[in-house]
């Protein structure tokens, strides 16, 4: 298992980055910490101490979140939400990774603990 904080970077920036597939844009976010937390709830256990496949609720958490954040607006506020939750998880970067493809969900990007929430567009 690698350290807390570079385990729960990489998983929280991988779950922010779901929100990143639709490319419209806004100033106010209409998502909540609350939305974000519910969608993602069900990849928690499997993240943490899971293997293979993720759990189907998962999946649709995550393709849910994705749909929800559809402005710039949504996608920095999910960003930090899950920033801020991922500090006390410990989550297996591996799975975190994985997390996109395991869910049929395309990424335009690489999944990295170095994305700055600011900079989501």
């Amino acid at each position: 298992m690698r350290s807390s904080s570079s385990s729960v970077s990489v998983s929280g920036l991988l779950l922010l980055l779901l929100v990143v597939l639709s490319a419209s844009s806004s100033s106010e976010a209409a998502i909540s910490c609350s939305d974000v937390v519910k969608d993602l709830r069900p990849c928690v256990s499997y993240l943490s101490s899971g293997s293979g496949k993720p759990p189907p609720a998962c999946c649709s958490g995550a393709k849910a979140l994705a749909s929800a954040a559809s402005t710039t607006a949504d996608r920095k506020t999910a960003c930090n939400c899950i920033k801020s939750s991922a500090k006390s998880l410990t989550i297996k970067s591996q799975l975190a990774q994985a997390l996109p493809s395991n869910c049929g969900i395309s990424l335009p990007f690489t999944i990295s603990a170095d994305t700055d929430c600011s900079k989501i567009s």
